[in-house]
């Protein structure tokens, strides 16, 4: 069966059709990346997916529960994680701090930031293996703010990881990162493969075609196919419509 199943959803302002009738599933396990033009629809079809955004219509179903109607709280209990476009931490406060507030929400545990961190040391100790996944054990105790683009993406990341997902949602992940940058987080992201369900969206087909093992096209809100990476690379209908001649 398959984790995640979308079917017909649609998302429209106006005369404007954002997601039209896009229906796709993501099995256990897999890493499956959605990729399309700018405008395509994709960040809204992640939000719709987590439960930021109501649908006009379709269905959501996760694990067998139809979860359409719930709002982005019930869906993260249930184990929907994501990552924004735009960096969300907060910068005012430790990385060790940011990374434990995610423990305490998926806990229960009472808000603490300012009590001496030996107070919360089994909240910490998840938040510790989060950063310690994702490369940032070092940075615990350094204000979040002021980390470099690239950690403050690893950081997100590590946010999310301490939710303990079934399924994570990662909404351009790469995006602003330097070379080196990006080259670290595609490591974090493939030592996730089989472990975590993922739904990446992502620009850098490299890392799509190096990570994905489906890829579903998105173009004008529309799926317009879905497979292997080799069966979407060599897709006539894909290269025309957005990898172009020379994918």
């Amino acid at each position: 069966m398959s984790l995640l199943t979308v079917q017909n959803l649609r998302k429209s302002y106006g005369a404007l059709k954002v997601t039209d009738d896009v229906s796709l599933s993501v099995e256990p396990g897999e890493l499956h990346a959605i990729i399309g033009p700018n405008g395509a629809g994709k960040t809204t079809l992640i939000s719709q997916l987590s439960g930021q955004l109501r649908s006009d219509s379709g269905r959501v179903i996760f694990d067998g529960a139809d979860i359409t109607e719930m709002r982005m709280p019930q869906r993260a209990r249930r184990g929907l994680s994501r990552s924004f476009q735009i960096t969300s931490i907060l910068p005012g406060f430790s990385v060790l701090e940011n990374v434990s507030a995610a423990v305490q929400a998926r806990s229960g545990s009472s808000f603490r930031f300012f009590a001496p961190v030996a107070a919360e040391a089994g909240l910490n100790t998840s938040a510790i293996a989060a950063l310690t996944r994702v490369g940032l054990q070092d940075r615990a105790a350094q204000r979040a703010g002021s980390l470099s683009h690239g950690e403050k993406r690893q950081l997100e990341l590590a946010i999310a990881l301490a939710t303990q997902p079934r399924l994570l949602l990662l909404d351009e992940p790469l995006a602003g990162t330097s070379g080196s940058e990006a080259e670290r987080l595609v490591q974090v992201i493939a030592s996730l493969k089989g472990e975590v369900t993922v739904l990446l969206i992502e620009h850098d087909m490299d890392a799509v075609f190096a990570l994905a093992d489906r890829i579903s096209v998105l173009v004008y809100g529309r799926v317009i196919a879905t497979g292997a990476p080799d069966a979407i690379r060599a897709d006539l209908q894909v290269r025309a419509a957005y990898l172009g001649e020379d994918a």
